[in-house]
């Protein structure tokens, strides 16, 4: 492995894998990664804040720089708000925009029928917002406990895995496309570059495959889970307003299916 490659891959371990764009870069963490070996400022990553700007900056012995700016307040780690993406479910008209928007899968739904968000794994980065037609995406406070840094890298490396299967699947559908692509063209030789050139870094346990081969049975798992979780909370919400014992034995085989899974997991 050539040392930009290997470089470029303890780099990409540092950001939080969000896709969002928000450094300039619309097509993802990986090409900011390349792009600060090549001498970009390394305090670019809004969602990974001052801890990850510090980071880059002791990894590459650079000078501390201050992180971009977010809008959200900053949490007790140092890092901004961690955010969901939520859809007004009665008000989704089916378009699929932001199902393809999503660069880590985290949405749900067919053609002219309800999406909804799997909020396990959303990562707030607010790509399915501009595409949706009638504006019913909102976006809300994961409150969710700060993750600690054995999960924090559990969670990037699943969210970097899930991508790159969401990049592959995208080129594929993209020659045949009839709408417009809603994510920039993505520089599939770097992706396929770096996914070929593995290897184990020091203190960060990485669980990359090749890219044709990215989506592993515990993430099928978590995809399970996320599903079921946002189904108990959809039945929930609607037995606060409403008793309905039907919804409640629904809920209830959910628990128990989420019980089980959770087990196994």
């Amino acid at each position: 492995m050539n040392s930009q490659i290997s470089l470029i891959q303890q780099i990409d371990a540092l950001l939080p894998q969000t896709q969002c764009g928000l450094c300039g870069h619309r097509d993802g963490c990986l090409p900011y990664a390349q792009s600060i070996t090549d001498g970009e400022d390394a305090n670019k990553c809004v969602p990974g804040g001052q801890p990850v700007a510090d980071a880059l900056a002791t990894l590459l012995n650079r000078t501390k720089l201050i992180a971009e700016e977010s809008i959200w307040p900053i949490q007790n780690d140092g890092r901004p708000q961690r955010m969901k993406a939520v859809i007004r479910e009665d008000e989704c008209i089916g378009c699929t925009k932001c199902i393809s928007a999503c660069p880590v899968d985290a949405i749900i739904g067919s053609g002219k029928l309800m999406h909804t968000v799997l909020t396990d794994l959303c990562t707030g980065c607010e790509l399915c917002i501009p595409p949706c037609p009638v504006d019913c995406i909102d976006l809300i406070e994961d409150i969710q406990v700060i993750p600690t840094e054995i999960l924090r890298n559990t969670e990037q490396n699943d969210l970097r895995s899930r991508y790159y299967a969401h990049i592959q699947r995208e080129e594929v559908r993209r020659i045949t496309r009839k709408g417009p692509v809603v994510r920039a063209e993505i520089d599939t030789q770097l992706f396929s570059q770096f996914s070929e050139q593995i290897q184990e870094l020091p203190s960060i346990e990485l669980s990359q495959k090749p890219i044709d081969n990215v989506v592993s049975a515990d993430a099928k798992t978590t995809i399970e889970l996320a599903k079921l979780r946002t189904q108990i909370k959809k039945l929930e919400k609607q037995l606060s307003v409403r008793a309905d014992e039907k919804k409640l034995m629904q809920l209830n085989q959910l628990q128990q299916q989420l019980t089980a899974l959770q087990e196994h997991h």
